[in-house]
């Protein structure tokens, strides 16, 4: 059944690609006829040189034959090569796009760095078994039929002979390629544990340094190569074996070949012009046989890749519904901008973090959500933009259940702000509108004004368009942050999920943002998780969250009086108390029928 599933999956990979491989093996095909028709000539050349002759023409033929069959097999190797590239291409293709919408929680499951070795070293393993397997083994095993039928029409007794040696080798060989799968998929494993071993190191080498923890790191790497660099070991002990054995079958059958065909001339059965044909026909049956033991080997090596890459294209991945009911435009407007109802959700079976959250913010202000670290705060953020899936009760966004809007667009209606403020590599600008759509300069300038990122941007020796490093390296925690904040208000979102937005802002930063935050909320929804007073204060709704359930909500003045937890939590911190200036020009709207702000709105995008 496992020898069935390979070539099945062979079938279906070489989908598009199979009259490119027809077409090398054709030409490999027609090399190994021409040289196959040399020995013919070979033998008339030899005869006729006993005989006192030389004859030219034979010879002009046999020129021209080798330089056609080194042209037909130049011309088959760059068309195996081509289309093994081609295949590679669009195979990483296939895996990176489907990579990018695998569900969260099945990329949580796994390490990148060993998807990222599936999808980088494991095609090229893939693209080998192309190369080197289906046309090389077709034109291989075509040759070696038509090279045995040459040489039984030239003498089946010295064919016997060369049968019984190659016989031998043969089930050897069986017997080798076997194991060559085995070993290689344990070494392409090996290969992708190294890599995620790397990728965690060098993700957080400022976490290793600070720890002075190069010397476990590297440990553990050097752990990962030795196993890597066993595997491979054994992989290719396995493949030279196969090199030996074929060897010693070829250099057999020729020692035999001119014993028996000396005795065959000496007696008369053959010319020695048959014996040279002969011989020189052998030579061409190695090539063969040789093509179709790499074939073999080359299947078994790119099966194991194979095999993991098709576990990657068998991961789940985020998938739009068919579209429901869609409210009408006035039951929309009346809607929260986002509502959840009775949702119960655990990232393992048995342990939920949410236990019947139920809470609504409105379509305008700001509302915080406060409490213990593991109490399930940043879980509703994943649930909000449906990075996972409530197991049970209902996601409401705008009045529609989340599940049945398509990703794109949930994911344009909200926008989320990590607390790690993750930047890509490349220049500010790119940062900035990175998944932003069209936008003009005039707007870019307005946000940078409202994030204060304007006097960072003229501090930078190119303004917008300077490298930030990996990960943003290059700017500070703080203006990170903001860069975080600002591409998401370029966005346009209905509702804004920020993560501790204060986390890593000095006190004039953070003031800045404080007046930010107000004026967005005159226009769209904001959701805050906030740990400092500061943000808490200046929400419009405070959500107390205790054991997965919204345990309180009110404004500060109110749960300050009314619960113990966060008469706790305020009495604790530091920032309690500290006053948050808003311009007068800012009014904070709360609810649908509240006074919009006299600041300007942010653009909407049009439907």
């Amino acid at each position: 059944m496992a020898d069935l599933a390979r070539w099945r999956d062979l079938r279906r990979l070489t989908r598009g690609y199979r009259r490119a491989i027809l077409t090398a093996a054709g030409l490999g095909l027609l090399g190994t006829l021409l040289a196959l028709t040399q020995p013919l000539l070979a033998r008339t050349a030899v005869d006729g040189a006993v005989a006192g002759r030389l004859p030219w023409p034979v010879i002009g033929a046999l020129i021209a034959l080798f330089t056609a069959q080194a042209a037909a097999l130049a011309l088959a190797r760059y068309v195996q090569a081509h289309t093994g590239e081609t295949m590679t291409l669009d195979l990483r293709r296939r895996v990176t796009g489907h990579l990018l919408r695998v569900r969260i929680a099945a990329l949580d499951a796994g390490r990148i760095g060993d998807l990222i070795a599936r999808a980088c070293g494991d095609t090229v393993a893939v693209k080998t078994l192309i190369a080197q397997s289906l046309g090389t083994g077709l034109a291989g095993t075509i040759g070696l039929a038509a090279a045995l039928g040459l040489l039984g029409w030239l003498d089946p007794w010295l064919l016997g002979a060369v049968v019984i040696l190659f016989g031998g080798s043969f089930a050897a060989l069986l017997a080798v390629v076997r194991r060559v799968r085995i070993e290689s998929r344990a070494a392409q494993t090996a290969e992708g544990l190294l890599a995620a071993d790397l990728e965690r190191a060098l993700g957080g080498i400022r976490l290793v340094r600070a720890c002075r923890a190069e010397a476990a790191e590297e440990e553990r790497l050097e752990s990962s190569a030795r196993g890597a660099y066993l595997a491979n070991l054994r992989t290719a002990g396995m493949v030279a074996l196969s090199g030996p054995a074929n060897d010693l079958a070829v250099s057999g059958a020729f020692l035999a070949v001119l014993l028996l065909g000396a005795t065959r001339v000496s007696s008369g059965a053959i010319t020695l012009g048959d014996l040279v044909a002969f011989t020189l026909a052998m030579t061409y049956l190695a090539a063969p046989v040789y093509e179709i033991f790499q074939a073999v080997s080359a299947v078994q090596q790119g099966s194991g890749a194979l095999h993991r890459i098709n576990e990657v294209l068998a991961m789940p991945t985020e998938k739009d519904r068919a579209v429901g009911v869609v409210p009408s435009p006035r039951a929309a407007r009346a809607a929260p901008a986002l509502e959840f109802r009775d949702v119960w959700f655990a990232y393992r079976p048995g342990r939920p973090v949410l236990r019947g959250a139920r809470f609504t913010v409105p379509v305008r202000g700001q509302v915080a959500l406060v409490g213990p670290s593991g109490a399930g705060k940043s879980t509703i953020f994943a649930l909000a933009e449906r990075f996972y899936e409530p197991d049970r009760g209902a996601v409401l966004l705008g009045g529609r259940n989340v599940r049945l809007i398509r990703y794109a667009r949930l994911r344009a209606a909200v926008g989320l702000v990590d607390q790690d403020s993750r930047l890509l590599a490349g220049t500010l600008r790119e940062n900035l509108l990175y998944g932003a759509g069209p936008v003009d300069d005039r707007e870019i300038r307005r946000v940078l004004a409202m994030t204060g990122l304007h006097r960072v941007v003229s501090g930078l020796p190119d303004g917008l368009d300077t490298p930030v490093g990996d990960a943003g390296r290059r700017l500070s925690g703080g203006q990170r942050q903001r860069v975080a904040i600002a591409r998401c208000l370029l966005a346009r979102p209905d509702l804004i999920l920020l993560d501790e937005p204060t986390a890593h802002l000095d006190p004039e930063s953070e003031q800045t943002l404080a007046t930010t935050l107000h004026e967005v909320s005159s226009v769209c929804a904001v959701l805050v998780i906030a740990h400092r007073f500061s943000t808490v204060r200046a929400a419009d709704r405070i959500m107390v969250v205790e054991s997965g359930r919204i345990a309180a909500e009110g404004t500060h003045d109110e749960l300050s009086r009314s619960n113990a937890y966060y008469q706790r939590l305020s009495g604790q911190n530091p920032f309690n108390g500290t006053p948050v200036t808003v311009p007068p020009s800012v009014t904070r709207p709360v609810g649908p029928h509240a006074r919009r702000a006299t600041v300007a709105p942010l653009p909407r995008p049009p439907g």
